[in-house]
């Protein structure tokens, strides 16, 4: 198991992807970050005294891959917490942040064939996998990602890598405004019979897939999902 650790960082940079959707880059200025693909952390805006309570936070996933010096994360503006942090967040400001959590990707599953099922930045944690070279020894593995439309896509970069590490990754986007919604039943109909399947992103989209794997017969076991939130 992951021991969690404190880390004061430096935002080192700020990305606005959209209206609000903001991508984060954060140096450590003490040790090297240490997570596995698919972890999470939490962010504190307040100062963080280590000889007091931790202070109001929000889990984010990690974006980077664990080879990675500095650690990344996508977040869209919802609610008070998020809503500080595009108002008070500048580059060079200082935090803390509290890693890793999860084990998303170190629980069972068959590497063969895998399915990932991703809604909009649900993508993030995919992507600490894909470009580690450790996604190598998946066979087959096949990417649906559904995004309102082509233009919150912000992830093409970080998938061509992926492609460079694991030449046989299979992505296939799902924008709403043109396809609709992503439809589930053909992701079943589509995959093979023993795969194993992993669903990230909202909610109610996380519950709704699961629930629907369950009802039409996929193991609950070959379900992982990556819902902290």
């Amino acid at each position: 198991m992951s021991i969690v650790k404190k880390y004061n960082v430096k935002i080192i940079s700020i990305e606005r992807r959209s209206e609000n959707v903001y991508t984060l880059e954060f140096r450590s200025m003490e040790k090297p970050f240490v997570f596995e693909a698919g972890q999470f952390l939490h962010l504190a805006i307040d100062n963080a005294d280590f000889t007091e309570q931790w202070p109001e936070s929000r889990c984010f996933s990690i974006q980077s891959s664990p080879n990675d010096e500095n650690i990344r994360i996508t977040y869209s503006v919802k609610g008070q917490f998020t809503v500080r942090m595009k108002k008070e967040l500048t580059v060079g400001k200082k935090i803390t942040l509290k890693l890793p959590y999860g084990e998303l990707f170190t629980r069972y599953h068959n590497k063969s064939n895998t399915v990932f099922i991703a809604g909009g930045t649900g993508i993030t944690p995919y992507l600490s996998l894909f470009n580690d070279i450790s996604f190598a020894s998946y066979i087959n593995p096949t990417l649906y990602a559904g995004f309102q439309n082509e233009k919150m896509n912000f992830y093409i970069n970080e998938l061509h890598l992926a492609k460079t590490i694991n030449p046989g990754l299979n992505v296939i986007f799902i924008y709403q405004d043109k396809q609709g919604i992503i439809d589930i039943n053909t992701i079943l109909k589509s995959s093979k019979k023993d795969c194993s399947f992993f669903i990230s992103g909202p909610p109610l989209m996380i519950k709704s897939f699961k629930q629907f794997f369950i009802f039409n017969g996929v193991p609950e076991n070959k379900i992982i999902t990556d819902d902290w939130d």
